[in-house]
């Protein structure tokens, strides 16, 4: 097979799949490794690909892109704000009595409505465990919240806590419910670009004895670069618009819930 027949089947296939390994490459094309990234390299350059540890992606794809938590503060924040009121009626009605919070900005605007609605004086009190210092300075103006703050390296792109002890620390919880944020929800599960904010995340997952993921509708239909859980480690998923129809019939298969606000 000619250079330009390999270049024009390896970007096919990252049209129709979004990404390309090096090693799925050299061993169905029959080629290097070596040989593999060239053209991976060549297609980097032709703007057709761009190139990620292990293989590459889509470049018109935005599975790396990554908005900084100040610019997305106020997108669909009326949605997010009724994703958060339906969190508090539905998540706590239960009586649940320890969380652990995501940070984002659909988890931010639960963590106000939380100081906004949560009994004060002699009323329940609540345990809220979260790597986000904003949302924990947010969850400390409330009397009957107790907040623990989770540390670790800060990025400054989400203003979350990440790293092996931050990691380290969410492995030693057992709250009654987690709750999620995500950068995308598609039929695979969810996703988030950064593999250290993945880490985090995958670690919450395994830590909650409920999970519920918060989603607005910019969210769904969404692919990352980082898969942290499959929609059957999702118990509930709260958004404020209807999933596409693959993504509907894959969370009836994984048996989560889904409650639109």
């Amino acid at each position: 097979m000619l250079a330009t027949q390999r270049r024009d089947e390896i970007a096919a296939r990252i049209q129709a799949d979004g990404r390309v390994l090096v090693a799925e490459i050299a061993r169905t094309l029959g080629i290097t490794p070596e040989t593999a990234r060239r053209d991976l390299d060549a297609l980097e350059s032709a703007g057709i690909a761009r190139r990620v540890h292990g293989g590459a992606v889509s470049a018109n794809r935005s599975s790396l892109i990554e908005t900084a938590v100040a610019e997305r503060t106020d997108a669909n924040a009326d949605g997010k704000r009724r994703i958060a009121r339906l969190a508090c009626q539905r998540l706590l009605a239960s009586g649940a009595t320890s969380l652990l919070l995501d940070a984002g900005t659909t988890t931010a605007a639960l963590a106000a409505e939380l100081v906004a609605t949560w009994p004060h004086g002699d009323g329940p009190r609540l345990i809220v465990a979260t790597h986000s210092p904003a949302i924990a300075q947010q969850l400390a103006a409330h009397p009957s919240i107790e907040v623990h703050a989770i540390g670790g390296r800060i990025r400054g792109v989400t203003g979350a806590a990440v790293g092996a002890q931050t990691v380290l620390a969410i492995a030693g919880l057992r709250p009654d419910i987690v709750v999620l944020g995500t950068n995308g929800l598609d039929a695979t599960g969810a996703s988030t670009p950064d593999p250290d904010e993945a880490a985090v995340k995958t670690a919450i997952v395994a830590a909650g004895r409920r999970v519920a993921l918060l989603a607005d509708a910019s969210k769904l239909g969404e692919t990352s670069l980082c898969r942290f859980a499959a929609l059957e480690q999702i118990d509930v998923l709260l958004t404020d618009a209807r999933p596409d129809a693959p993504t509907t019939h894959a969370l009836d298969d994984a048996g989560c819930e889904v409650l639109v606000a």
